[in-house]
C-alpha cells in the first residue's frame, strides 16, 4: 500500500488558511467554539485548528457545515480569503473586473 505524501502548503495557501480562520471567528462573534462545532457536526479541535490557521486547506464538507452554522454562504467565504489575490491579480492586469 502506497502511502500518501502531503505536499507542503504555498505561501497562498498558507494566507488564504489564515484569512477564513479570521473570519470564522469573526463570524462566531459571542457564541462559543464548542457551541459552533456541535451545531456543524465537527470537533471542536478541528474548529480551534481551523480557526487558528492551522489547517490551511480544510475538507470543503467540514467548511460548508461551518459557513452554514454561522449563516455565511460559500460565495461569500471564497470572496473574503481569495480578496488579496484577487487584487493582485487586478494590478498586474491578470485578471478583468466583473
Amino acid at each position: 500500500m502506497e502511502s500518501m505524501v502531503r505536499l507542503p502548503l504555498s505561501a497562498a495557501e498558507i494566507e488564504r488558511g489564515e484569512r477564513l480562520g479570521a473570519l470564522l471567528r469573526r463570524a462566531r462573534a459571542e457564541r462559543t467554539m464548542l457551541e459552533v462545532a456541535l451545531d456543524a457536526g465537527v470537533s471542536p479541535e478541528t474548529l480551534r485548528k481551523i480557526e487558528s490557521g492551522r489547517v490551511a486547506t480544510p475538507a470543503f464538507p467540514t467548511i460548508a457545515a461551518i459557513a452554514e452554522v454561522l449563516g455565511l454562504s460559500l460565495d461569500a467565504v471564497w470572496a473574503e480569503i481569495t480578496l488579496t489575490e484577487t487584487l493582485e491579480l487586478r494590478r498586474w492586469g491578470q485578471l478583468r473586473p466583473l
